[in-house]
């Protein structure tokens, strides 16, 4: 099997994705990804498991299949998703027949969505994945994000596809550990920490997201500068300014700022749908709850 996809619209961070490439931290180079793992997953379900897909923004996308026929999954956040005009049900699935249109705009909640399709992305893999990594010009086309004319192969039958779950909608708090330099903040700071308010700020893409520290917890902090060592995804750091900041999944190796927590895996993905202007706040669990919150997920 094998289909031909034109790019007709798409915002400035959409891209090709897949699982990410792991074990490359110590070569500096941070494992990419979906920003929502679990959209991710769901999408290839919901269209039969081919590898990789395409991550899009609330700038949204339009495609248009040049060639062939291919099934479509979709997922993520809340977005409109019209096939030839006509709108879906999201998440969803569709047959493309030559020459349809798949048009995706903004709902009302979440920055990502996911495509997959019934069979594999090809594209040239780096360090074992077509992730894209802008930072590092990796993946997907060019190591770059998706422009007006790409055209994306499609190759192969993809999976068997599976009966879709949609994944856990956690509320309340985003669930923490404490960071490897917590000890380095008072204990009335890191209450404070657990007690303010923050909202997400404009300033995010797939590197990090900057919060606006609305009760001014770190306003008079005195934030030192550590010798840099490796970080990881859902790490918050404090910087210079006193400006905390998420590190996401296209982080960068290492960082010299303290880090105060770590958002949860299995957090980390609502995490990143909270749109800019979003209140948000933390709570601590322990690393073992953490793990098997984890565990419970990977069932």
């Amino acid at each position: 099997m094998s289909a031909i996809l034109t790019v007709m619209r798409a915002g400035p961070l959409s891209s090709i994705q897949d699982e990410g490439r792991f074990g490359m931290l110590l070569h500096g180079i941070s494992a990419s990804g979906p920003m929502d793992r679990a959209a991710f997953a769901l999408a290839g379900q919901l269209s039969g498991g081919g590898s990789g897909g395409i991550e899009f923004t609330t700038a949204g996308l339009d495609i248009r299949l040049a060639s062939g026929t291919c099934q479509v999954g979709f997922a993520g956040g809340d977005f409109v998703v019209r096939h030839n005009g006509m709108v879906q049900d999201w998440p969803g699935t569709v047959l493309l027949e030559t020459g349809d249109t798949l048009a995706v705009t903004p709902g009302s909640w979440g920055n990502y969505g996911y495509l997959r399709f019934d069979a594999d992305i090809v594209a040239k893999p780096m360090m074992g994945s077509i992730a894209t990594s802008s930072r590092a010009g990796l993946g997907g086309i060019e190591g770059r994000a998706l422009r007006v004319g790409d055209v994306i192969e499609l190759s192969g039958g993809g999976g068997t596809g599976t009966v879709p779950v949609l994944p856990e909608q956690a509320e309340g708090a985003i669930r923490v550990i404490w960071g490897l330099h917590a000890d380095s903040f008072p204990q009335e700071l890191r209450q404070r920490f657990l007690d303010g308010t923050f909202t997400i700020s404009p300033r995010l893409d797939r590197m990090g997201v900057r919060l606006d520290d609305v009760d001014g917890v770190f306003a008079d902090a005195k934030v030192l500068s550590l010798v840099s060592d490796a970080i990881v995804p859902g790490d918050i750091q404090i910087l210079g300014d006193g400006s905390p900041i998420v590190l996401m999944r296209d982080h960068q190796p290492t960082g010299g700022y303290p880090r105060i927590a770590t958002v949860v895996t299995v957090d980390l993905d609502r995490f990143a749908q909270l749109r800019p202007g979003t209140s948000v706040a933390f709570t601590p669990i322990t690393l073992d709850h953490a793990h098997q919150l984890l565990r419970s997920r990977q069932r």
